[in-house]
């Protein structure tokens, strides 16, 4: 388990959620409705102790397209509700949302904001965090935690990320390639482990340039 004394987020992967401080770990809709998060939950508690928080966040297409919603208004009302409930049925900390605005302080030492243009998705790929969560914000990527997956089953990586994949693909309606890097403080080894398990469900992800 890393350091207990950093703080950790569960966000939507969107490409525009930005934490300005605190580390990322990003989940479609910040694991609402996501198929397996329990388990996954579950998995990010050994890894990173129990201390973990949650945020909703603005113009969310996962959480939109999961209720059935007629627009983001709605949406935006609904994550801050549903991921707060969320919370409470997983024992995680809701901070609270994350907007198109300047960066906002949240809860438990966080502080984010939305970066992309409103109403528009400019991600070209999808970029796996291995190491510890979110080291450097990039703009192209949806982003999908990784760094759980030696804590769990293969059957559960699967589950978890699969339907992430498939949405991120559907919303940019084009076969995105699949990234990932390695750094942050759970190590290489431990990053290693998990890029095994992507390579196991049958992904191939290749190192982010630079990284």
């Amino acid at each position: 388990m890393t350091d207990t004394q950093a703080s950790y987020v569960i966000t939507c992967g969107d490409e525009g959620v930005q934490i300005n401080e605190g580390t990322r770990l990003s989940f479609a809709g910040a694991g609402l409705e996501l198929p397996g998060f329990s388990k996954a939950v579950v998995a990010l508690k050994k890894t990173f102790g129990s201390k973990i928080s949650i945020a909703a966040s603005q113009e969310n297409d996962w959480v939109k397209t999961k209720l059935k919603l007629a627009d983001f208004e709605q949406a935006d009302a609904s994550m801050q509700q549903q991921v707060e409930a969320l919370a409470d049925r997983e024992k995680l900390d809701f901070i609270g949302f994350i907007p198109f605005t300047d960066p906002k302080k949240l809860g438990e030492g966080i502080k984010g904001h939305m970066v992309r243009p409103k109403g528009v998705h400019i991600a070209n790929k999808i970029c796996f965090t291995l190491g510890g969560g979110e080291n450097i914000f990039n703009l192209g990527c949806f982003q999908i935690s990784a760094d759980w997956l030696h804590a769990a089953s293969p059957k559960v990586a699967e589950e978890v990320i699969m339907p992430q994949i498939e949405y991120y693909r559907a919303l940019s309606k084009r076969e995105l390639p699949l990234f990932y890097d390695l750094n942050g403080s759970l190590g290489e080894k431990i990053a290693q482990k998990n890029l095994q398990i992507l390579e196991k469900i049958g992904l191939k992800p290749i190192a982010l340039p630079g990284r």
